[in-house]
């Protein structure tokens, strides 16, 4: 079989789907020299597609095999380096460092330490709210510490951070590690406004504004505000994490399962996998509140816009769909596993059952003839 080329030269075709790959080659070539417009470059293409249907459109991702996992994509965070010399603008930083904080217990270290003033914030007995004794600057320095087990350090350097983490570890309950609390923290800026009739808000450049002049407006609620929503993200980013941890670990039982190979988990392993799942999905959407807006905010229309406003930013609601989502095809996973290591389990005892059925049966033929015999 022959095709004339582009200098009208004869050249033998060595089968027919690598002519049919290069004729739709070169029809998609030619519709970026010539004039055919898209729709009827695409009526020839589907033309080849309803004649040759076996060779057209194979290649190798088209095959299951070339599937490979699409790693979490690491979202570009602020540094504090970026706008640390910028005069009139003040960092604020989150850290989730443990499931939970035992706050009775903080609140007396904080008097013992006698280097932080504790004050509660209305409405609201899951949060301490301390401030610096003794001031570097005009900016006072402030810290809010959350009983989910997460700080949000305003205008605090490196080293105080440092201190107040290491001090935090004997109040913590299930404490993360190092690596991963650094790793999963968030940075923010915030700035003053001297515009009376402009409320606080979060501008376009991602920092928060506040307004110290409003006598209508709280400053201390409005940094709640701001590091409640924070805290939301922080919490967020460690379940994330840990969920990627997770995914990882079971990556080698999707290729088992593909290339037909023996599973390596047993069932105790399975069901502790499974426990993992309905942790992480319990801790998401049952003990957070990144699915609904805190009680505290229903009798405070315009910090709830602030919280929302943040929470929006920080994508709070679609990175907690993505993770729901990918727990569900985690969840959907181990139960195969798991129903596939039962079935192999009822297998086995129904066959232990045959090979007793067949040694009784044994038994009886042999006193049979020891009867017959005698």
């Amino acid at each position: 079989m022959y095709s004339f080329c582009k200098y009208n030269t004869i050249t033998p075709i060595l089968n027919k789907s690598t002519f049919l790959c290069g004729l739709r080659k070169n029809l998609s070539t030619s519709f970026c020299k010539t004039n055919i417009t898209r729709i009827e470059l695409t009526k020839r293409l589907s033309r080849l597609n309803v004649l040759f249907p076996k060779y057209i459109g194979s290649n190798t991702h088209d095959t299951i095999s070339s599937i490979q996992l699409k790693k979490r994509l690491i979202r570009k965070k602020k540094t504090l380096e970026e706008d640390a010399l910028t005069p009139g603008v003040f960092p604020v930083v989150a850290f989730a460092t443990a499931e939970e904080y035992n706050l009775e217990n903080l609140k007396i270290g904080l008097k013992q330490q006698d280097l932080y003033d504790a004050y509660p914030i209305p409405n609201d007995n899951n949060v301490i709210h301390a401030i610096a004794k003794y001031r570097v600057g005009k900016e006072p320095r402030e810290i809010f510490f959350f009983r989910d087990g997460s700080v949000i350090l305003w205008n605090i350097t490196d080293l105080e951070s440092s201190n107040v983490l290491s001090f935090l570890r004997q109040y913590e309950i299930d404490s993360y590690s190092q690596r991963l609390v650094h790793s999963e923290s968030e940075i923010m800026n915030y700035i003053y406004h001297n515009n009376e009739e402009k409320p606080s808000c979060l501008n376009k450049e991602g920092n928060f504004e506040l307004n110290p002049n409003s006598e209508i407006e709280n400053i201390p609620l409005i940094k709640y505000t701001f590091s409640n929503a924070m805290l939301q993200s922080v919490k967020l980013g460690i379940w994330e994490a840990s969920l990627e941890k997770y995914i990882d670990q079971i990556e080698g039982i999707t290729e088992d399962l593909k290339k037909g190979k023996k599973i390596k988990l047993s069932r105790e392993e399975v069901l502790r996998k499974h426990g993992e799942l309905f942790a992480l999905r319990h801790y998401l959407n049952l003990s957070s509140d990144v699915l609904d807006t805190p009680d505290f905010y229903w009798e405070n229309e315009k910090l709830e816009i602030l919280y929302n406003q943040v929470c929006i930013y920080f994508c709070i609601n679609k990175r907690t769909k993505v993770m729901n989502e990918k727990i569900n095809h985690c969840v959907a996973l181990i139960e195969l596993v798991s129903h596939h290591l039962s079935d192999k389990h009822h297998i086995r005892l129904e066959w232990m059952i045959i090979i007793l059925i067949m040694v009784e049966v044994g038994f009886e033929i042999i006193h049979y003839i020891d009867r017959y015999m005698h």
